[in-house]
């Protein structure tokens, strides 16, 4: 079972996340899936998103939940039966869940080239600090856009755009957090957001517990 690393950034909040090794039969085998989940998942046309799909379920797993206590509202966004937040992710080998007593989000992005060609389609105020000849500057461009859909999932309220209402302020990778903010609707909201990287992929995270 690839559970490839667990994170508690506090008390209330676990971060699980699982390299994707096995097979889509090895995945299937163990769990028992909700009729809409075994439709979904057998209606998906890629290997690759399948055996996302199915990761996730087992992240469940390692938490103590199972497929029947995961359901989504109409705005796509995941909820637990029992109340806990959850947010869920997966990029190409790699899935990961985070599961809190405050609202989160999470995200996980394989670093890639040609995230600069998009830059301009959600990056504004964080380039006058971005320099396109630092040997950073993709895995940098990964940490900003990994952070923003991350609060953009904690927050799940539609019309909100990465580059007009989210902002996040300067960092060092090294220091595997910063500040972001969201400006939206005439009102300001202040989060700390983690992130990290591990074997060409980006993951970031943030709670709306403010400490």
């Amino acid at each position: 079972m690839p559970l490839y690393k667990t994170i508690q950034p506090d008390s209330q909040t676990t971060v699980k996340i699982w390299k994707i090794t096995e097979s889509y039969n090895d995945l299937m085998t163990p769990l028992t899936l909700k009729p809409e989940s075994l439709n979904r998942v057998l209606g998906m046309k890629s290997d690759l998103h399948q055996r996302g799909f199915l990761s996730v379920r087992h992240l469940l797993r390692s938490f103590g939940y199972t497929d029947q206590d995961l359901y989504y509202k109409a705005n796509g966004k995941p909820h637990l039966k029992n109340g806990k937040h959850i947010s869920i992710t997966h990029s190409f080998t790699f899935s990961g869940v985070i599961i809190s007593d405050y609202e989160v989000g999470i995200d996980i992005e394989k670093q890639r080239e040609k995230i600069a060609i998009i830059a301009h389609k959600f990056v504004d105020y964080e380039f006058q600090y971005l320099k396109k000849d630092d040997y950073e500057y993709i895995k940098k461009l990964t940490t900003i856009w990994g952070v923003k859909e991350s609060l953009y999932k904690l927050f799940a309220t539609p019309g909100m755009l990465f580059r007009e209402h989210f902002l996040v302020l300067p960092f060092m990778l090294e220091d595997h957090q910063t500040i972001a903010w969201i400006d939206y609707n005439s009102r300001k909201y202040r989060y700390v957001s983690h992130f990290l990287e591990f074997e060409g992929f980006t993951c970031a995270y943030a709670t709306a517990c403010q400490h």
